[in-house]
């Protein structure tokens, strides 16, 4: 069982030493995200009603006050500890810079597309009788009922064609791939322009990670696994590449979005700009967007990180209460930062003081 435990604020590692100010000016950007967005209550049970005022809060203190005791005197601290000794765990993703044509050239043939308008969302009241209910897309017939939608590799072999859904054209089907896994890119077009791209649904199958697929078949050593060691097995093996990335058969569909301010990320799940190496991606089941979780981790890009955090974002593979995706930033440095990240970790939530847990609360079995 995973359950809340609390601990005081300075029983938190490196807490003392982090920049707070970063952790607040990305916390305060929940106070002007879109009006009609409104954030699933987590079965955490923290409420989105308890960070409301503490949005606004943020937002409103001065760029001298004292950004650790915003936190430390609104917020109370409770571990992620769960009965059996196990920790938490943390990945790392980013957003993807990709060389990109308006339309389809020898060099560049592989599209990245538009939401189709026959892909529906999937709730309670559509859901087809024996469907799984982690299945949140599928495909709208015109006699009004719904069947799974064709996968990537239907979708590869031409399924959209015709369409004019396409929204750019890049080189490499491998970064094409990789942008569908970290669910945005920046594609920089051949006259200078650059467009962000950023997610709008995906096919509704099961998200399959082709690093583990390697792994257990013995192509790459599970201690070498990493984004830069499947980039290299791809290119190695052409005539395997693109079976093996079939076999994720989650497909990602994309709109396009300025770029306003280079430094910031895409607007992801929260509907708030992504910061570089403050926001969270976590699971949007347990937790509630705009939460602040301290994230102690062992290793990331070979030292310790223990950084105050925000829920932002989420991920079809990021399951549990103490799993976390690290967002790094845009283009290749973040990329190359990314790309190895996989760490034990230690999760704290700063819960609001008008949330009242009992002790050892658990939270998740």
């Amino acid at each position: 069982m995973w359950r809340l435990r609390p601990v005081p604020f300075s029983g938190l590692p490196g807490w003392a030493g982090d920049d707070h100010r970063a952790a607040l000016d990305a916390f305060a950007r929940h106070a002007v995200r879109p009006g009609d967005e409104t954030y699933r209550h987590g079965a955490i049970g923290i409420s989105p009603q308890n960070l409301e005022p503490l949005f606004l809060a943020a937002a409103d203190l001065p760029a001298g006050d004292d950004a650790r005791g915003f936190f430390e005197d609104r917020f109370d601290c409770f571990a992620l500890a769960d009965d059996d000794g196990q920790r938490g765990f943390v990945t790392a993703y980013y957003e993807p810079e990709i060389e990109a044509s308006h339309e389809r050239t020898a060099r560049f043939r592989v599209p990245f597309y538009r939401r189709p308008d026959d892909l529906v969302a999937v709730g309670e009241d559509n859901r087809p009788d024996g469907w799984d209910p982690d299945i949140r897309f599928a495909q709208a017939n015109a006699d009004s009922s719904l069947s799974a939608y064709p996968d990537r590799r239907a979708i590869n072999a031409g399924f959209l064609n015709g369409r004019g859904l396409e929204i750019a054209w890049v080189e490499s089907e491998a970064d094409a791939f990789f942008a569908h896994v970290q669910g945005a890119a920046r594609v920089l077009f051949e006259d200078g322009s650059l467009q962000r791209i950023t997610y709008d649904g995906k096919s509704g199958h099961a998200f399959t990670g082709i690093g583990r697929l390697l792994v257990d078949r013995g192509e790459i050593a599970p201690e070498q696994i990493s984004m830069a060691a499947i980039r290299r097995w791809l290119a190695d093996n052409p005539d395997h590449a693109r079976p093996l990335m079939e076999e994720n058969r989650s497909y990602i569909f994309f709109r396009e979005a300025p770029v306003s301010d280079s430094a910031d990320g895409p607007v992801a799940a929260a509907k708030v700009p992504l910061v570089p190496e403050r926001s969270l991606a976590v699971d949007r089941l347990l937790h509630t967007f705009g939460t602040p979780i301290f994230v102690s981790a062992d290793t990331v890009n070979s030292a310790r990180w223990s950084k105050l955090m925000v829920a932002q974002d989420t991920g079809s593979a990021i399951i549990g209460p103490a799993r976390g995706d690290l967002f790094m930033g845009s283009g290749d440095a973040a990329g190359d930062r990314a790309g190895s990240v996989r760490s034990p970790a230690d999760f704290f939530l700063l819960v609001p003081k008008s949330v009242r847990f009992d002790p050892d609360k658990v939270v998740a079995p």
